[in-house]
Order: structure tokens, then C-alpha cells, then sequence
């Protein structure tokens, strides 16, 4: 693979691919238990975009070459697919929060009309029909 990157290197541009650094690689190996042995390679490994992976595929010519370059293409659709779909969830659940937020601002002026209502049935004060005694004997007009 290195070999026909160095070949061709007019394929890859600085956007299709890049070099890990030592740290970066032992960080991969790390990571990843089937690169085990990349621990004592040399060379640090390239890592490529989208389109740089797509061109490695394309340079190389064998069987296994072929079959990485249909993978390839097979996983970034699935990727696309799943970000256009998280895209549109996030979209869906924008607009149900963004409705919340109009129920609650009703929700609240609907509350505060109630209790205004409340209070000033509260503050009325009715007036009394008849007479009320003020002191023993004496009945007082209200």
C-alpha cells in the first residue's frame, strides 16, 4: 500500500490523506488489537479521508484491492445515511422543543389569566343586603 501511494502520489493530495504521527500510531495500536503489529513497523501508517480511500482502491488493481473498494464505498454510504438521518432527527426534535416551548409560554398565560381572574373575584367585596347590630341593642345600616 505504501508502495503505491509513493507511486502515485499526484492521486493524493494533502485532503485525501496524511501520515500518523509515532504517537498517533502507537495510539491506534493501542486502540486497536488487530494492529498489533503495526507497533513494529517502521513507517508510521497513512490515514485516508473519504476520498483518499477511495483512491487507494482505485490505484490498487488486486482482487482483495477490489473487494476493499466496493467495502469502501458500501460503508461511506451507510455513513451518509446515518448522518443524513441524524440530521433529520435532530431537525424533528428542534421542532417538537421549539412547540414545547410555545405550549408552555400558552400554558403560563393561560395560569396567570386564571389566577388574575381568581384575585379579583377575591378582591370584590360584596356588599351585604340587611342590617348588622354594631353594638347590643343598636342595629347599624350597611
Amino acid at each position: 500500500m505504501n508502495e503505491q501511494v509513493k507511486r502515485n502520489q499526484e492521486r493524493f493530495p494533502g485532503d485525501f490523506m496524511f501520515q500518523l504521527s509515532s504517537e498517533e500510531k502507537l495510539e491506534v495500536v493501542a486502540n486497536c488489537d488487530h494492529l498489533k503489529n503495526l507497533k513494529f513497523s517502521r513507517t508510521n501508517p497513512y490515514a485516508f479521508t473519504e476520498h483518499g480511500a477511495i483512491m487507494a482502491a482505485s490505484v490498487l488493481n488486486s482482487l482483495q484491492a477490489i473487494e476493499a473498494s466496493i467495502l469502501i464505498v458500501r460503508t461511506f454510504v451507510k455513513i451518509r445515511q446515518m448522518i443524513a438521518s441524524h440530521k433529520e432527527l435532530n431537525t424533528k426534535i428542534f421542532q417538537v422543543e421549539r412547540k414545547l416551548q410555545d405550549h408552555d409560554g400558552a400554558i403560563r398565560s393561560l395560569i396567570l389569566t386564571i389566577d388574575e381572574l381568581m384575585e379579583e373575584k377575591v378582591s370584590k367585596k360584596v356588599r351585604q343586603i340587611g342590617f348588622s347590630q354594631a353594638s347590643p341593642g343598636k342595629a347599624k345600616k350597611r
